[in-house]
C-alpha cells in the first residue's frame, strides 16, 4: 500500500515541525508518517548525511509520495536537490511541494512533459542555493551592522515572512508582475518591489528579526 510521508528540515530560523505539517494538511495532503531533521543546515549536509533524512531512502518505495514544503527543504545546493529529487523519480517515487503545489513525477513518458519538469527541478533547486547564498551574506551583513551600531541594527520589523519572501522571489523568478503577486501573498506592491529591487536586503531583515 502506497503512503505520504512528508520531509521537514528544521535549522533555527526556520518554521516549526507544526507549522510545516500544518501547512502540508491544509493544501490537501493526507500525512501517512513525519520525518524530521532538526537542527541541520540545508547548506553543508545533504539529505544522505542528515540522521533522518538519511531514513528516506529506505522508507520511500515504488508508488509513495514525498511532500516537502518546499525543495529547500531537502537541501540548499543545486547538485543536491537536483540529485535527489531525480533518484527518488526513478525509484517511483511521486515528489510534491506544498509552497506552489509543483509535482514531479518520473513516470511521464512524454519528452515535452519531461523537459518541463527538468527545467522546474533546475530552476528550483538553483533558486533554493541563490536565497541560501543570500541568507549568508545577510546574516554576514548583519553582524557588521550590529557591531557598528547595535541600536539601530534591527531596523523597522519586515511585513513579510519567511514563506511569503519565498513565493515572491519564486514567483519573480517566473517573470510575475508586482501586482499578482502581492495578490498571492497579501502583501502590498511596494513591498513586493523592494524584495525585487534587493533580495538580499530583505532577507537580511529577516534574520536580523530572526523570523
Amino acid at each position: 500500500m502506497s503512503k505520504t510521508i512528508l520531509y521537514a528540515r528544521v535549522s533555527t530560523t526556520d518554521q516549526t515541525l507544526d507549522h510545516q505539517k500544518a501547512q502540508a494538511e491544509a493544501a490537501g495532503f493526507v500525512i501517512d508518517e513525519v520525518v524530521a531533521d532538526h537542527g541541520v543546515s540545508g547548506v553543508s549536509t545533504t539529505l544522505q548525511e542528515r540522521p533522518e533524512g538519511k531514513r528516506l531512502y529506505d522508507k520511500l518505495r515504488h508508488g509513495d509520495t514525498l511532500v516537502v514544503r518546499w525543495v529547500d527543504r531537502l537541501g540548499r545546493s543545486y547538485q543536491d536537490v537536483t540529485d535527489t529529487i531525480r533518484h527518488f523519480m526513478r525509484q517511483g517515487v511521486v515528489v510534491k511541494t506544498v509552497i506552489n503545489g509543483m509535482t514531479f513525477d518520473g513516470a511521464t513518458q512524454d519528452p515535452m512533459q519531461e523537459a518541463v519538469r527538468d527545467a522546474l527541478i533546475a530552476f528550483m533547486a538553483a533558486t533554493a542555493q541563490a536565497q541560501a547564498e543570500a541568507t549568508k551574506e545577510a546574516q554576514r551583513a548583519g553582524i557588521a551592522a550590529a557591531k557598528a551600531d547595535p541600536k539601530k541594527y534591527r531596523g523597522k520589523k519586515p511585513s513579510y515572512d519567511r514563506k511569503a519572501l519565498g513565493v515572491v522571489i519564486d514567483m519573480l523568478g517566473r517573470g510575475e508582475g508586482a501586482s499578482a503577486i502581492g495578490k498571492a501573498t497579501g502583501l502590498s506592491r511596494q513591498t513586493v518591489l523592494r524584495i525585487k529591487g534587493d533580495p538580499v536586503a530583505a532577507e537580511e531583515a529577516l534574520v536580523r528579526w530572526r523570523m
